[in-house]
């Protein structure tokens, strides 16, 4: 272990031992003033802890270390005024010199934590704020109930008087910071607990020492002092901790969940002020009723405000990725349509790139799914540097990330997406463990209208252009084809293979027919509904393609006869996004693409992958979802026998408006019993394709 890991420790320690040796030691010793010598010692040791872990751990930003270092440097003087002033001089007087250096370095500690908020939760945090401002109120209520009130009707002299508010006030202002910090988002390393530790006490001996002030009860050297020493030698140890450098990093996520706890927690303090109104008026003793009242007006007025930021953090995270707080792929397939048709409209161009990071599969593999995620987090991170404004950043996949880039051409896109190539791969990303590895990525663009007209065919474009990007060694940029999405002899050929991969999958599944007859099933469905005929060819050919992403599961998971593990749940849940991809390389199929990666997406929102619901999910996916479900249920599959029939039917009755959409399923009863459903038959014997 290193010397850095455990010197916090050996702190404490020491630290510790000096409060025991302070209480134990007589005031002097022949003379030299022993205790106001250990209590400064441990008060200043605090301050150099600070200074000592700024050099060492190097945290970043560095200013709200450097205040709070400043603050505890303005205590430790005080300390020494105070003790000397105590021990030496025997004077007690209040207030005194020492006390006006206790109330300046409020101010700092306060400036110190706002930063490691607005570090912690840059532009967000609004919850915990608001959160931090409930309990903050309730504190000052109280505290103007039972001391700061009471001391402003004692008649004292007026710096007696102002001291003596001073003291609570500032504590108010350190307790909404404090509760800031709890209540928000961010990591909680033993740092960050050292420090909440250090201003808990810091809080609490301060309170105490006003009250026993006033009463006359305060003596040096009780046990306030040690509350205090145990706060700065909080303080210190939190400066001293490796972890301490962590304080400020950017939250991950937004903010901290609603959980139970801290809506019980919230609606009990909403609930002490009209709890003491009615103790008040239980014991008939009424008084500063403004307060109370003010009180719970402000109570009321945060709770609104919680509750519309509330409903705004669920608009905010219907769009936004957990891990990385980019848009989702889901926003950015709403924006690019939106982009284009102003594009359109103004003559305009608007071009979409998508990156991948290379070889992250190995990263995952030699440094673990953490070290994964932190990987992406830092690439979300430096591409977020290169964003500019109007301009959309997502994460399109598990390891892609996709830009629309309005008014970008065929001219200017190069430059921008190998600048943005660079800032990816222009140093190394450090890694949970002290480690550090190289990520590059494989950059594909396409532009509107070069490249295509409509959102589909322009990320299909974008699409191919990455795969030429990693078929050429990976760590470079290619700029889409510009290639008619006609079908031209390559995409015939690419029909083909994946009419064999489907005949394949088929096969290993089951003795009857499964996508040829679900092609013929939606294009009638497709007709009847009132597409034209393109679009229900389509349908039927993204019908008889539907499952082509199967192929590259293991035949163990396809053919399993027993419930699947979660693990193979979820490889099985990324076989819409496989078919999709094979479909989309094929040129002019983006939209078959797109209706094979919803083909299980559910009216009520409970498919996958990307969780569709109602009118998001194209109309052509709603129908080859009703005719999939159908062949599954009247087909022996390893994992469940046929139903009948009938059996079938009441299945589709059970499921209208929750797996399909209820007009759909009317239909495709109507269908069926009017006998324009045929029904399954069996596969014809047939070589299987070797290289699958």
């Amino acid at each position: 272990m290193t010397p850095g890991r455990w010197l916090w420790q050996v702190y404490l320690v020491v630290g510790v031992s000096l409060v025991v040796l302070y209480y134990l030691a007589p005031v002097d010793a022949r003379g030299f003033p022993l205790r106001v010598v250990l209590y400064c010692l441990i008060s200043v040791s605090a301050a150099v802890a600070v200074w000592f872990g700024l050099i060492r751990h190097r945290p970043k930003p560095v200013l709200p270390w450097l205040l709070i270092g400043a603050c505890q440097l303005v205590y430790a003087l005080a300390d020494t005024i105070f003790y000397f002033s105590h021990y030496v001089l025997l004077n007690t007087d209040y207030p005194s010199l020492a006390d006006l250096f206790y109330l300046a370095h409020y101010p700092l500690a306060v400036a110190g934590i706002v930063l490691l908020l607005r570090n912690r939760t840059p532009g967000r945090g609004v919850a915990g704020l608001l959160d931090a401002g409930t309990l903050a109120v309730v504190a000052a209520m109280l505290s103007w109930l039972y001391v700061i009130g009471p001391q402003t009707r004692l008649g004292a002299p007026f710096m007696v008087e102002a001291v003596s508010v001073g003291y609570p006030v500032m504590d108010l202002a350190l307790l909404t910071v404090a509760l800031g910090l709890v209540l928000g988002p961010g990591s909680r390393p033993p740092a960050f607990f050292l420090f909440i530790g250090w201003t808990a006490a810091i809080m609490t001996a301060d309170t105490i020492y006003v009250v026993q002030q006033l009463n006359g009860t305060f003596q040096t050297g009780n046990f306030l002092d040690a509350i205090w020493l145990a706060g700065n030698l909080a303080l210190g140890a939190s400066a001293l901790h490796p972890t301490m450098r962590g304080l400020a990093e950017p939250a991950p996520v937004p903010d901290a969940p609603l959980s139970p706890l801290r809506i019980a927690g919230l609606s009990a303090s909403a609930l002490i002020a009209p709890a003491v109104l009615f103790a008040q008026w239980a014991q008939d003793a009424i008084r500063d009723v403004p307060v109370v009242a003010g009180t719970c007006a402000l109570l009321f007025a945060l709770t609104i405000a919680r509750l519309a930021a509330l409903v705004s953090d669920q608009r905010r995270l219907a769009i936004t990725d957990a891990l990385t707080g980019l848009h989702t792929r889901r926003f950015f397939e709403a924006q690019l349509p939106l982009e284009i048709a102003r594009a359109r409209r103004s003559g305009g161009s608007v071009a979409v790139l998508i990156a991948d990071v290379d070889h992250f599969k190995m990263i995952n593999d030699r440094y673990g799914h953490p070290a994964g995620d932190q990987v992406l987090i830092e690439i979300a991170t430096r591409l977020r540097r290169t964003v500019r404004a109007g301009e959309v950043l997502a994460r399109y996949g598990g390891e892609e990330f996709a830009i629309i880039l309005p008014s970008a051409t065929t001219e200017t896109l190069p430059t921008i997406a190998e600048r943005l190539r660079q800032t990816v791969s222009g140093q190394q990303i450090r890694l949970p463990g002290e480690c550090w590895t190289e990520v590059t990525v494989s950059v594909g663009t396409a532009v509107y209208p070069t490249h295509g007209g409509d959102p589909d065919n322009l990320v299909s474009v974008a699409d191919r252009a990455l795969y030429a990007a990693k078929a050429a060694g990976r760590d470079r940029v290619v700029i889409g084809d510009e290639r008619s999405p006609v079908r031209t002899e390559k995409t015939l050929e690419g029909l083909d293979y994946l009419h064999l991969v489907a005949d394949e999958v088929d096969a290993r599944l089951s003795d009857h027919e499964h996508s040829r007859a679900i092609a013929r099933w939606v294009q009638v469905l497709a007709v009847e509904s009132g597409m034209d005929e393109d679009t229900a060819r389509g349908a039927a050919l993204a019908g008889r393609l539907h499952d082509i992403g199967k192929i590259v599961l293991p035949r163990s998971v396809l053919t399993k006869p027993g419930p699947l593990t979660a693990a193979e749940w979820e490889l099985v849940r990324g076989h819409p996004d496989h078919g999709y991809r094979m479909a989309s390389v094929v040129p002019g199929q983006a939209a078959v693409a797109v209706i094979i990666r919803q083909h299980h997406e559910r009216w009520d929102g409970t498919g996958y992958p990307d969780g569709l619901r109602g009118a998001e999910i194209r109309p052509e996916a709603r129908l080859l979802a009703i005719c999939d479900a159908w062949a599954a249920m009247l087909a022996n599959r390893p994992y469940q026998r046929a139903l009948s029939e009938e059996q079938a039917r009441d299945r589709v009755r059970a499921d209208r408006g929750s797996h399909f959409e209820p007009e759909i399923a009317d239909l495709f009863l109507d269908l069926h019993a009017a006998g324009r459903i045929d029904p399954l038959g069996l596969l014809a014997p047939r070589s299987r394709v070797r290289s699958l």
